[in-house]
C-alpha cells in the first residue's frame, strides 16, 4: 500500500517545461524527514510491483521497454538506476552508456550505435545518456554545423516512431536539478575521497554552459516530446522524490501493457511429476 500516488501528468511534455517545474518539488510528500521516509517506503512497494510485472513482460515477449535518462552533470542518473530499478531481474535489463563516440561510431550515422543498443522484445533497456546527446552536446559545443543537428530532431522522432511501431515503449526522463544543487554535488565529489573518482575537471567547464544547455533541452522537449514518447521532467533535487517518480513511471508503463501469459505448447495437465 502506497503512502501517496505521484501525478505524473504534471511532469509530462508537452504541458510541462523546465520553467514551470520546481526542481525541489516533492509532489504529494511533505518536504521533510517524514516525507522522505514515506517516499522511500513507497519505492520499496513500487520496485516489488515492477519485479512482478517484469516476469510477465518477459514471458509475453511482444514488447520492449526503454528507460532513457538525461540530465546535466551530477543530475543523478547512476543513483536513479541503482535505487529506482533495484527490484528488476538483471537478466532482463541492459544498461547502455553513451559517451564520446568511437572512430567506428563516427564513421556511421549518429543513430547507428544507439539502434544496436535498443532492447529486444521482452527486455528492459536503460540508456544512461542517449541519442539526445547528438542535439545537446554537439549543439552547445558547436561540434557540427547547425543545419546538421537541427535535422536530427526529425530523425529522432522518426526513429522512435519506428521503435514504437515495433513494440518498444518509452519512459524518457530528464532529471531536473537547479544550479545550486549541482554546485553542492560537484563540490562533494571534490571534498569526499570516496567520490573523487567521479570528478572530472571538464564538469566545471560544462557548468559554465548552464544557460546554453537549458535552451537546448527546452527545444528537445518541444520537438521530440510526442504522444507515444513524451518527456517526463522529474524534480531531482531531492533524490528520494526523484526515485519514487521514476519508479512510478516505470511501473505505470509496464502495467499499461496488455500483457498475457503465453499458452504452453503442450497440455500440461496431462503431465505429472513422479516421486
Amino acid at each position: 500500500m502506497l503512502h501517496a500516488t505521484v501525478d505524473l501528468d504534471q511532469y509530462r511534455t508537452p504541458v510541462a517545461n523546465l520553467d514551470a517545474i520546481d526542481p525541489a518539488d516533492t509532489g504529494p510528500y511533505p518536504p521533510d524527514s517524514d516525507g522522505k521516509r514515506a517516499a522511500q517506503e513507497d519505492v520499496g512497494v513500487l520496485v516489488r510491483r515492477m519485479a512482478e510485472r517484469q516476469r510477465q513482460f518477459y514471458a509475453d515477449g511482444r514488447f520492449a521497454l526503454l528507460l532513457l535518462l538525461q540530465a546535466l552533470d551530477a543530475g543523478g542518473k547512476d543513483g536513479t538506476i541503482r535505487r529506482a530499478l533495484s527490484g528488476l531481474n538483471p537478466q532482463g535489463v541492459r544498461v547502455s552508456s553513451f559517451k564520446h563516440p568511437t572512430e567506428l561510431e563516427l564513421a556511421h550515422d549518429f543513430l547507428w550505435r544507439v539502434h544496436r543498443a535498443v532492447p529486444r522484445a521482452g527486455k528492459i533497456g536503460v540508456f544512461n545518456r542517449s541519442h539526445y546527446e547528438d542535439v545537446l552536446v554537439v549543439r552547445v559545443d558547436e561540434l557540427v554545423p547547425e543545419e546538421v543537428w537541427r535535422a536530427r530532431y526529425a530523425h529522432i522522432v522518426a526513429f522512435e516512431r519506428l521503435l514504437f511501431d515495433a513494440g518498444t515503449r518509452f519512459v524518457k526522463v530528464y532529471l531536473h536539478i537547479d544550479r545550486d544543487e549541482q554546485a553542492k554535488r560537484l563540490q562533494r565529489r571534490i571534498d569526499d575521497p570516496t567520490r573523487n573518482w567521479k570528478f572530472d575537471a571538464d564538469d566545471l567547464r560544462v557548468r559554465g554552459q548552464w544557460d546554453a544547455y537549458r535552451e537546448a533541452y527546452a527545444e528537445v522537449f518541444a520537438r521530440t516530446g510526442t504522444n507515444d514518447a513524451p518527456w517526463l521532467i522529474v524534480p531531482a533535487n531531492r533524490k528520494w522524490y526523484r526515485d519514487v517518480v521514476v519508479a512510478t513511471a516505470v511501473v505505470d508503463a509496464l502495467e499499461a501493457l496488455p500483457l498475457r501469459w503465453p499458452e504452453p505448447e503442450v497440455d500440461v495437465r496431462s503431465f505429472t511429476v513422479e516421486d
